[in-house]
């Protein structure tokens, strides 16, 4: 079993900043990927950035040019770059962390709401 635990939520006003990192329990055995989904309320989970062992990364439309994901996938661990906050940004993120045969583990959540 593996663990993936969050950090770096929080209360940012729009147009700031904040940093997401997530770890994970156990290493050695290396991922496919690793990344962010989000889920407001009333909304599905959505993904917001990946990365994947080889470095290729992927982005939501709403976030490009605004959050950076960047991590050490052999190390299990990856970190996202919030910068130019809006409040539709507001969500639960998790961490998610996907292995070569499909198996897929989810961290717990982090809470992230953007207002004034």
């Amino acid at each position: 079993q593996v663990q993936l635990v969050e950090s770096g939520g929080g209360l940012v006003q729009p147009a700031g900043s904040l940093r997401l990192s997530c770890a994970a329990s156990r290493s050695g055995i290396r991922p496919r990927a690793m990344g962010w989904y989000r889920q407001a309320p009333g909304k599905q989970r959505e993904l917001v950035a990946t990365i994947t062992y080889g470095g290729r990364t992927t982005y939501e439309d709403s976030v490009k040019g605004r959050f950076t994901i960047s991590g050490d996938i052999a190390k299990n661990t990856v970190t996202l770059q919030m910068n130019s906050l809006k409040p539709e940004d507001t969500a639960v993120y998790y961490c998610n962390l996907e292995y070569y045969n499909g198996v897929t583990y989810w961290g717990q959540g982090t809470q992230v709401t953007v207002s004034s």
